[in-house]
């Protein structure tokens, strides 16, 4: 039987070579892409469409019609190709939305005709194109995934989505209208019949059974959405998973990858291996490979809570068509006919939940494999690799760095690293005031403000354990001096670049030489002549720490404040403010853009972030140095060895 999937879900594919079958109420074009592990396409050439229908591994249909079959034999396809998206588009002339058709019907069969997942692409309404579903790599296996993502703007749009520019996106989408028009079978009457993968020139196969009729649409879902913390912007919810300082191809060779797990049998679930994410290093692989967990988590929930909401509409349905017969009123059968819709939604929801369940125990194995061979930038502070103790610093700064983790309700223990790309692009803001979520407002505001600068010092610490002695400093702005405590293991250690600033003259002279740098560098950049610095700049990334804001701050420091959170982060100037927003509400909307610049992170379980894909609300939970030994301070204390 056939896996019948909703938006988001995945399912493994036993077989390599598959015939894909659609199925629509209207001619449709049907076009395959191929797409690496970042999940942009190669180029106009790595997309099978009517002119260019033959691709290695995958043959493509040719004009516009209800019905279509793909041949795809995933064996076949380059070793950098990671996705096969299967994409579908309304032709010129047809009609202008999928949201005025009947829902497109996808399915996945094996060579000799049996199924093994279809998907009904609901919820589409103003989209003239949607890529259906995909086939994915995932630890040396292959998936199908029910993606189901429209584009009201067309091909195009899709097209640049994928990683082409948006020149070439729309030349390659008038290319592909242009050579629908031309009909591709002779028989216009028959659904087109596609060669197999190898078969000689002129030589086509007819599956053995018709492609499915448009499968009924059940009721639409309502897509999973983030909430906010209250006071949180709305820009600061959504993580940026962009890739990081990607090295060009061909500067030098990619580090060996770890060996291959053996291809598992049919129905076996594949063994977790850290690192086997592509990349060109160990610790490029080992972020691409917790994004790829981040988003298959995301997925599965997303699957899980649409089958759910599905589940509920129908049976509230159903109850309504029950309440609305006189027949179940009058002859008290009404009883009987709750009873069964509540049963049938019971079954759809444990049907749903055991596919769920499967799906964490897999990432749960996987994450256990994955958090043991982290590197010291991605691991948490209790890991091994944190009390090493006589190791020194690299010689590189590091790809990314972990702020803390990500969880969702449905399995709170299996936590996602959240990791951000370093150089910072964004400065961070811890919120210590009390409104900012509903753990806030449960703690003691002295013990909440400690918990916000623990968690600063933390994320100065690890930033300088993870950098080379010479290229990150770390700066502190305390104008009352509130921090004393929390800043004592970076002054003991001597790591800080110079004492923390206090009172107004301290954070008039630290804004001013840090305002300097900015323009002086910026000045060489564009002279281009970076080397050409005074002597007295310090060519270091710098953090600099703002405690207690607005205390201490004038209008004119507010000013440099801002100039600093918006130029610095290009050339190396970082901001970490531990601030309650509320204190500076008398400036009003002055300081808006300030805050929307920076990433709201809480020191206490919050879910005000948000993932790029389904958009669901993530609990973010810090991560910091276990209480019990010196951790910590054992860390500085290398740090400051290694700078002597």
């Amino acid at each position: 039987m056939a896996a019948e999937l909703v938006r988001g879900q995945n399912h493994a594919l036993s077989e390599h070579r598959v015939r894909i079958t659609v199925s629509a109420g209207t001619p449709v074009l049907a076009l395959a892409s191929l797409l690496d592990e970042r999940g942009a396409v190669t180029g106009p050439e790595g997309v099978a469409h009517p002119g260019a229908r033959d691709l290695p591994g995958v043959q493509a249909p040719g004009a516009a019609a209800a019905r279509h079959g793909l041949e795809v034999d995933l064996d076949a396809v380059a070793a950098r190709v990671h996705r096969v998206a299967v994409l579908l588009s309304l032709p010129p002339g047809g009609p202008v939305r999928f949201g005025a058709v009947a829902a497109p019907h996808v399915a996945v069969a094996t060579a000799d005709g049996r199924e093994l997942a279809e998907y009904t692409v609901t919820g589409l309404e103003a989209e003239t194109a949607v890529v259906a579903l995909e086939l994915y790599r995932r630890q040396g296996a292959w998936k199908v995934r029910a993606v189901g993502q429209g584009y009201a703007d067309g091909l195009g749009a899709l097209f640049a989505d994928h990683g082409l520019a948006v020149p070439a996106a729309r030349d390659l989408a008038a290319r592909v209208h242009a050579d629908a028009a031309v009909p591709a079978v002779p028989a216009p009457s028959e659904p087109a019949a596609v060669a197999p993968l190898g078969a000689a020139p002129g030589a086509v196969s007819r599956p053995g059974a018709p492609a499915p009729e448009p499968a009924p649409a059940p009721a639409p879902v309502p897509a999973a959405a983030a909430a906010p913390a209250v006071g949180a912007p709305a820009a600061d919810t959504t993580i940026s998973y962009a890739h990081p300082r990607r090295r060009p191809t061909g500067t030098e060779p990619p580090e060996p990858a770890p060996p291959a797990p053996p291809a598992p049998e049919p129905g076996e679930v594949p063994r977790p291996v850290a690192g086997d994410a592509a990349g060109w290093s160990l610790e490029e692989r080992l972020y691409n490979q917790v994004w790829g967990m981040f988003e298959d988590l995301a997925r599965a929930v997303a699957a899980y809570r649409g089958a759910v909401g599905f589940a509920d509409t129908r049976m509230e349905r159903e109850l309504d068509e029950v309440l609305a017969d006189p027949r179940h009123r009058l002859g008290g059968s009404a009883h009987a006919a709750r009873d069964t819709a509540r049963e049938r939604r019971d079954e759809l929801v444990g049907r749903a939940r055991a596919v769920l369940d499967r799906d964490l125990a897999q990432l749960a194995a996987e994450s256990e494999v994955v958090e043991a061979a982290l590197p010291a930038p991605y691991a948490r502070w209790a890991a091994p690799v944190w009390h090493g103790g006589g190791a020194g610093l690299p010689e590189e700064a590091p790809l990314a760095l972990r702020l803390g983790d990500l969880y969702l309700p449905e399995q709170p223990d299996l936590r996602i690293p959240m990791l951000v790309r370093v150089p910072l692009e964004r400065g961070l803001w811890i919120d210590n005031g009390r409104t900012g979520s509903e753990a806030a407002m449960a703690m003691d505001t002295d013990r909440l403000r400690r918990a916000a600068l623990d968690m600063a010092v933390a994320h100065a610490a690890r930033l300088l354990a993870v950098h080379p002695a010479d290229r990150f400093s770390v700066r502190v702005i305390d104008a009352a001096g509130a921090g004393a405590a929390s800043w004592a293991p970076l002054v003991r250690a001597g790591v800080l670049a110079a004492p923390p600033a206090a009172g107004a003259a301290g954070v008039e002279e630290t804004l001013a030489a840090l305002t300097r740098r900015v323009d002086l560098v910026q000045m060489a950049v564009r002279a281009g002549a970076p080397e050409d610095l005074p002597p007295d700049v310090d060519t270091a990334d710098q953090l600099l720490i703002v405690h207690d804001f607005p205390h201490g701050f004038d209008d004119r420091a507010v000013t440099r404040l801002r100039y600093l959170a918006d130029e610095g982060p290009a050339v190396g100037v970082h901001l970490l403010m531990v601030a309650d927003r509320d204190e500076a509400s008398a400036y009003g909307p002055l300081l808006d853009p300030l805050w929307r610049s920076l990433m709201r992170l809480s020191p206490v379980p919050d879910d005000q972030l948000a993932d790029p894909w389904v958009h669901h609300a993530w609990t973010f939970e810090p991560d910091l140095p276990p209480q019990a030994g010196r951790v910590l301070e054992a860390v500085l204390e290398r740090v400051a060895a290694a700078r002597r």
